[in-house]
């Protein structure tokens, strides 16, 4: 799937709404079942130094700790970036953090890699 300006912006803000709705099943909808999620915050809270998670459930079971240690977690688009088949999010949170994220989009739109970096 080549992404898109358009699509790209269109996945940001369901993706932005879906974590500050706090609705699991929705932020569970952009991720393909092979998945992959690399993250110093997935380090720190599931004390796995690879900072690594493998697959869909896995994930939805990191989010869902994410969001019950973070229960006013709430995400501010800065920006979109686009490429041939990812996209890169840039968003600040409710603590000030900046965030880059890098997702790898597959033919059929869902996210199959995620690689996370902070400013803080």
């Amino acid at each position: 799937m080549i992404v898109t300006e358009d699509r790209a912006r269109e996945l940001a803000l369901d993706w932005i709404e879906a974590w500050n709705t706090h609705n699991l099943d929705r932020i569970m909808s952009h991720y393909a079942e092979d998945v992959i999620l690399i993250s110093p915050v997935a380090a720190q809270l599931l004390n796995e130094p690879s900072g690594t998670v493998t697959g869909k459930e896995a994930l939805r079971n990191y989010f869902k700790k994410g969001l019950e240690v973070y229960p006013d977690l709430k995400f501010e688009l800065l920006d979109v970036m686009w490429g041939v088949s990812s996209v890169v999010f840039y968003y600040i949170n409710q603590k000030g953090t900046k965030t880059g994220e890098f997702m790898e989009v597959s033919s059929t739109g869902k996210v199959t890699k995620v690689v996370a970096h902070y400013n803080g």
